[in-house]
């Protein structure tokens, strides 16, 4: 083989190689920031990852609301109407936060069994239901049909 035809041979190695070295690495860093949503009862269950985040969310329990007494500690129950889960979330909640509002939150469980929330997200107006948790309860059965229809879900 001719020295300039072998040059060339290793330059296109070499960048076929670093090319495939840097999409490898930008895949693993993408899934490893990927957020699974996991209803109440999917968490409940052990499906949900209990080392990585993910996301949850359902509606705010009616009465579950607690705030502690350092004013940005909140605690509240999420439901599905199947299963219910415990979320503690420190950080100013969206102003459209409210009991018997469908949510989500991001974070991770905890050692006691209970979601601990980086980031809680409210839905934008009255006849809005993150779909995850419109399709959640819907599954469940749950979901009266005017109410499905009201928020413009089939």
């Amino acid at each position: 083989m001719k020295p300039a035809r072998r040059r060339r041979l290793i330059l296109v190695l070499i960048l076929v190689i670093g090319v495939g070295t840097a999409v490898g690495l930008g895949l693993m860093a993408f899934q490893q920031n990927l957020m699974y949503y996991h209803p109440p009862s999917d968490v409940l269950a052990g499906n949900a990852p209990a080392n990585r985040a993910f996301r949850t969310g359902g509606l705010v329990k009616q009465g579950s609301v607690e705030r502690d007494k350092d004013g940005t500690t909140v605690r509240f129950t999420i439901t599905d109407l199947s299963k219910e889960i415990i979320v503690i979330y420190k950080g100013i909640l969206p102003d459209l936060f409210r009991e018997g509002q469908g949510i989500i939150a991001n974070g991770r469980m905890n050692k006691e069994g209970m979601f601990t929330a980086d980031e809680v997200l409210a839905k934008h107006d009255e006849n809005y239901m993150p779909p995850e948790v419109a399709d959640t309860l819907k599954k469940a059965g749950a979901m009266p049909k005017h109410e499905m229809e009201r928020m413009k879900l089939k």
